[in-house]
């Protein structure tokens, strides 16, 4: 856990208490607060609420346009081997030799 600094004189020199911080430069006393958790790790859920993981199967629940061109995705297409990724799409995938990013509410994991 990192010591906070006085917020009355910002030294960094303070000591530890059950309830509260003490600086030791000026003597101010103020509460802990309490401390925020560490983000685990980023859980993704696919349209029935099932976890997915690296390396996951998933099935297409419907048909998809692939943006920027005129081709669809026929619904209960399967993707092997995904990988989760940040950002808007949270599946990468390739499907039909083809890298493709895909949001998690249109599959299902199979």
């Amino acid at each position: 856990m990192k010591k906070p600094a006085c917020p009355m004189c910002e030294m960094t020199e303070v000591l530890d208490h059950p309830e509260k911080w003490e600086c030791v430069t000026c003597g101010h006393e103020w509460e802990r607060e309490a401390q925020p958790e560490e983000p685990s790790t980023r859980v993704v859920k696919d349209a029935h609420g099932t976890i997915l993981a690296d390396g996951d199967t998933v099935a297409l629940i419907k048909d998809l346009k692939l943006k920027g061109s005129s081709q669809v995705i026929k619904g209960g297409t399967k993707a092997k081997g995904i990988r989760l990724v940040d950002g808007d799409h949270e599946i990468s995938c390739k499907i039909d030799g083809t890298a493709i990013g895909l949001k998690a509410c249109f599959v299902k994991k199979a």
